[in-house]
């Protein structure tokens, strides 16, 4: 049974990703913050007994730690890093930014994907797949922006491309490959309901991106479909 860790796995494209994994019969390793209060996690992890559950804040870099210490010989085949924020605010933009929320956005968007991949580079490397997933944005193209705004999300999901790109080139030799994702617009409580797609949709579509990927594509930045985005 292939195996794949997914953070922020509580909510909207995370939650989809387990549902939809779950039930092709993978095992699932989701991760969230808090997990007594996981209801819907909780509740699909009762409907397949193949999802576990585990605790991890992505903000709390010596948590990345303990739990690739728990999860010590455990092959991970593919590692999602689903979890991000958002940030910007109303009446925070350029002029009243929100610089204590700016850092915490680079914690949450940057750092801990790239730990993540560092902390489990070992578990990777007895997985068979051995892809890691970077969710990107559209917003962090710097050739795609033309309106401005957002700039704590846009300079996190930015600064995510640009580290993962390197981890894509640094770790080649240990035949991981890194894949930056961008899920599209879509219905989630960051996307919103003027969102033109569903999350199922979404995850569909991304779970057949993942599913093609290649070594040899290893640092590209990809729509959910497969299609090249501008840097």
């Amino acid at each position: 049974m292939a195996t794949i860790l997914i953070t922020g796995a509580n909510r909207g494209l995370g939650l989809e990703f387990c549902k939809q994994y779950a039930a092709d019969c993978w095992q699932v390793l989701a991760c969230c913050r808090e997990p007594e209060t996981a209801t819907a996690l909780t509740q699909l992890a009762n409907e397949f007994p193949n999802i576990s559950v585990l605790s991890l804040d992505v903000a709390d870099l010596a948590k990345i730690d303990q739990l690739a210490k728990q999860l010590d010989g455990t092959a991970i085949d593919i590692l999602l890093n689903n979890a991000g924020i958002y940030g910007d605010a109303a009446g925070r933009d350029f002029g009243n930014l929100d610089y204590e929320q700016w850092s915490r956005n680079m914690t949450i968007n940057v750092f801990a994907p790239v730990k993540m991949t560092e902390a489990f580079l070992p578990h990777l490397q007895c997985g068979t797949q051995k892809i890691v997933v970077a969710m990107s944005s559209l917003m962090g193209s710097l050739a795609d922006n033309s309106s401005g705004g957002s700039i704590l999300y846009r300079s996190s999901k930015a600064a995510l491309n640009a580290a993962m790109k390197s981890v894509a080139i640094d770790n080649r030799a240990h035949e991981i490959a890194v894949l930056i994702l961008h899920p599209g617009w879509v219905k989630t409580d960051m996307g919103g309901s003027n969102a033109p797609m569903e999350i199922p949709e979404s995850v569909q579509k991304m779970r057949d991106t993942i599913a093609n990927f290649t070594l040899a594509q290893s640092g590209e930045f990809l729509r959910y479909d497969g299609q090249a985005l501008p840097w």
